[in-house]
């Protein structure tokens, strides 16, 4: 295996994520301007229950399924590799059909339940997507441990990209009908880019099915490619896959839904929790904002981590599998240390921009969108930080194998966010919510954390380098926040006031980043031998940026 395929592989990925992530955060503008705050709670509602769904139908076996492949084209046995890829294909239908038949089935209880009646028609309208992402996530799931990152990082562009045509064209159509079926028509983007997204997928297929017709050896029954002898003789049995993919897949998924679930909760209980302190219109613009624009963005600093976590699983599965605890102890150190670093400025950048971005969407054109976005956003994103130490760090856990601590792991962050939403609602209201979620992250974090130094002993980075991580981003927080004060009431270039919003977002964006980048280097939190193990593109742009700071050598 090379060394540079975490990065090969996380890079495509990134961009891929990064690309459809923007897709899907473009999308919410003209949504939120066509549905207002109103409709968005409509529409979180209906794609929240739809995501918990979703990662139930699939069962975690995408990432089961990458570890399983990966660890048997090591050792040559692709005929039982793709044994177990045609199994997961069976699951994946079956799952897809039966859950598919309870949303439909739920919707209206659920929307009920939640405190929006209305959200029923864009369930029902979502609910068909779950026949086409459970066969894609298992045709992911197999290229990912074929250490083939393209096709899926295509399928997730095209994907969005219908998924945005379909959903803002059919709300524009639909809008003249009445609002819920405005929102049932956005729902409806997300059958449209499955279907867009499981032709791409087919196409690789079959696609790799020629290719390993050309260049894989056929083995014998009983036998590895390589002509060893295979212990368990003979087929796989259907049953001996289904048994260790669930075995493997039960914890993942708990650990999966945790961030679907959270949203979930928060979805279905702002408005029973602040119908009493608010009024229920005002709690039902705030499950607006919180779908339409705060989890949106909040949603993109974690995109590496994201890809982080999908590229590291098959890596260190493979590591483990041979005992090679340096391997994992170097990986684990690298993927952790990569995923702080990478998600850090967008956090900064978009706490920092929280007003602007809200104005962006022209805070959902309620009162309440001024008053409650700009905070809920920079809290939501704030947050997002500890969800990028706990995916990233879970994912070190899948890879070793230990799906006991995951599932630990997300009791004991579920808890913390189901007693946090109870107890400080009442005082804080939806801060208090936002803070139960934070805090579920950290435990969540700190638990993953504390299992991987029981297994190797490792660190994220030096002291040295924390204390510099530390001033880089207080200075870029305190110089950010006070640049935004400076431009919101200075800088009026346009007569319109979403425009110049989006200038004082990107020119804040850009400062953020770009200061946090120059910190980096001057506080020597990277070093000229991390600069290395970067990909080439970067190390040129951070040799640039070395010899502006006077930095050669």
């Amino acid at each position: 295996m090379s060394k540079d395929s975490l990065v090969k592989g996380t890079l495509i990925l990134t961009v891929a994520a990064l690309i459809a992530r923007f897709l899907g955060v473009f999308q919410r503008f003209p949504l939120v301007y066509m549905l207002g705050n109103e409709g968005m709670a409509s529409y979180a509602i209906a794609f929240n229950l739809y995501s918990n769904l979703l990662v139930i139908a699939t069962a975690g076996i995408p990432s089961a399924l990458s570890k399983m492949i990966s660890e048997r084209t090591a050792l040559g046995r692709m005929d039982e590799a793709n044994r177990i890829y045609k199994a997961a294909l069976i699951f994946a239908v079956g799952a897809g059909v039966v859950m598919c038949a309870i949303l439909f089935l739920l919707a209206p209880h659920y929307a009920v339940s939640s405190g929006d009646p209305h959200a029923t028609l864009a369930t029902l309208a979502i609910a068909p997507a779950l026949l086409f992402f459970p066969l894609i996530a298992i045709m992911r799931g197999y290229f990912q441990g074929r250490q083939r990152m393209m096709p899926n990082g295509i399928s997730q562009v095209i994907e969005q990209i219908v998924r945005l045509i379909t959903a803002v064209g059919l709300a524009y159509l639909l809008l003249g009908v009445s609002l819920d079926w405005a929102v049932a028509g956005a729902s409806f983007g997300g059958v449209t880019g499955g279907i867009a997204a499981l032709a791409v997928m087919l196409y690789y297929a079959l696609k790799l099915r020629k290719e390993d017709r050309g260049t894989l050896p056929v083995s014998e029954p009983g036998y590895t490619e390589t002509g060893q002898s295979r212990p368990s003789g003979g087929k796989l049995r259907y049953g001996q896959i289904y048994g260790q993919l669930l075995r493997l897949s039960i914890p993942i998924v708990i650990f999966s839904i945790t961030v679907t679930l959270i949203y979930n909760i928060d979805s279905s209980t702002i408005i029973p929790l602040l119908r009493d302190q608010i009024g229920e219109a005002k709690a039902k613009d705030i499950v607006g904002i919180l779908g339409g624009q705060a989890q949106s963005l909040a949603g993109l600093p974690i995109v590496l981590a994201i890809a982080l976590s999908q590229s590291v699983v098959p890596i260190i599965s493979g590591a483990y599998s041979r005992r090679d605890l340096e391997l994992v102890r170097n990986q684990s150190s690298r993927v952790m240390q990569l995923a702080i670093l990478s998600g850090l400025p967008m956090v900064l950048a978009i706490c920092t921009a929280a007003r602007p971005l809200s104005g962006m969407f022209d805070y959902g054109g309620t009162p309440t969108g001024y008053e409650y976005g700009p905070p809920m956003i920079a809290m939501m994103t704030a947050g997002a930080m500890f969800q990028i130490i706990m995916q990233t760090s879970g994912a070190v856990l899948m890879g070793m194998g230990k799906m006991r601590a995951l599932v630990s792991s997300v009791v004991f962050g579920i808890a913390v966010k189901l007693l946090g939403n109870l107890i400080l609602s009442p005082w804080l209201g939806i801060y208090g919510i936002l803070a139960s979620t934070m805090l579920c992250f950290i435990v969540m974090s700190a638990f993953n954390l504390a299992v991987m130094r029981n297994v190797v002993t490792f660190r994220i980075m030096a002291p040295r380098r924390w204390t510099g991580l530390i001033v880089t981003t207080a200075v870029v927080a305190v110089i950010g926040v006070l640049a935004e004060r400076l431009l919101f009431e200075h800088l009026h270039l346009f007569p319109w006031r979403v425009v110049n919003a989006t200038v004082n977002a990107v020119l804040i964006g850009a400062l953020a980043c770009v200061l946090y980048v120059i910190l980096l280097f001057v506080t020597k939190v990277v070093t000229k031998d991390d600069i290395k193990t970067f990909p080439a593109p970067l190390q040129k742009l951070y040799a640039k940026a070395g010899r502006v700071l006077g930095r050669r050598g």
